[in-house]
């Protein structure tokens, strides 16, 4: 089967009618993206939990039909509901790819650290006397190529004692939690809210021959951890401070990732409180926060 793919710009203003409208017609997608992406005038948005709704200036809207389809018949309708003129557009057909295959090939072994390779299902070790760890992400976010995952690992490569036990909140694909095992964690633990990367972890994990429980958060109870890290973003970062703290047993260890280097003193401020915390390392303009607990007097 091939498709239609109709593009146009639209303000920010009437993104949300355009899109919903389109969709209504019988639009299979559409995807907002920025109008000016790869220019001097790209806008980075960063979406995160508890911040304002953001939107670029001009949004280009590319909506994809079925070859059939009379577009331009559509969007006359659709410029006509939303008492509007048809915009300036394009309409580009588009061939069937087997989007499995396009998605794999843009992901191959990638070197985390010092003993550490992060190795997609569907490819062959780069060193097989290396540590490899096979993920699968699925749905789940955590391939390996961010680079807020690579700053963990590396965390850990380096860091990680023989035995101890960890916490991955937050698991995604499970590779942290996986990384762990293989560096000789003894008790390991993933979890998250999302049951898509609950599913993904256990399958890596299968794959990895490793030992690691992966649930829901409240499936914890009461347990603590040597480590924990978590790899989120700066503002639940900042929610979770209490209850990751709570995690962490005496003399342990927290990681956090997710954050972008401008985002570490207040998310580092957060944690204060409970850990000798300050960033560890940074990579492309992110960082990794790591800190040991406090002793607690009295």
């Amino acid at each position: 089967m091939s498709y239609l793919a109709l593009r146009f710009d639209v303000a920010a203003a009437d993104t949300g009618r355009w899109a919903d409208a389109l969709l209504e017609a019988g639009a299979l997608s559409v995807d907002c993206a920025d109008a000016h992406a790869g220019t001097a005038d790209e806008t980075p948005l960063y979406g995160e939990p508890d911040t304002a709704a953001a939107a670029w200036p001009t949004t280009r809207l590319t909506a994809l039909f079925d070859a059939g389809v009379d577009v331009a018949a559509l969007l006359a309708q659709v410029s006509a509901t939303l008492v509007s003129q048809p915009p300036p557009h394009t309409l580009e057909p588009i061939a069937e790819e087997d989007w499995v295959r396009q998605t794999q090939s843009q992901f191959g072994p990638i070197r985390a650290s010092n003993r550490l390779w992060i190795v997609p299902s569907w490819c062959e070790p780069v060193d097989a006397r290396a540590i490899n760890l096979r993920i699968d992400p699925g749905l789940a976010f955590g391939t390996g190529s961010h680079a807020t995952t690579r700053l963990c690992l590396r965390w850990l490569d380096a860091n990680l004692q023989r035995g101890a036990s960890l916490l991955d909140y937050g698991c995604g694909s499970g590779i942290l939690a996986i990384a762990a095992a293989k560096l000789g964690a003894g008790a390991v633990s993933g979890v998250d809210v999302d049951a898509q990367a609950l599913g993904a972890s256990r399958a890596n994990a299968r794959a990895n021959a490793v030992n690691a429980r992966f649930g829901l958060p409240e499936t914890l109870r009461s347990a603590t951890f040597d480590i924990v890290v978590a790899n989120i973003l700066a503002n639940p970062l900042q929610l979770l401070a209490p209850l990751l703290a709570g995690r962490v047993r005496a003399r342990g260890d927290i990681v956090l990732s997710g954050i972008l280097e401008s985002q570490a003193p207040v998310v580092a401020a957060a944690y204060a409180r409970w850990f000798n915390i300050a960033i560890w390392g940074r990579d492309d303009g992110w960082v990794a926060l790591a800190g040991s607990r406090k002793h607690e007097h009295g």
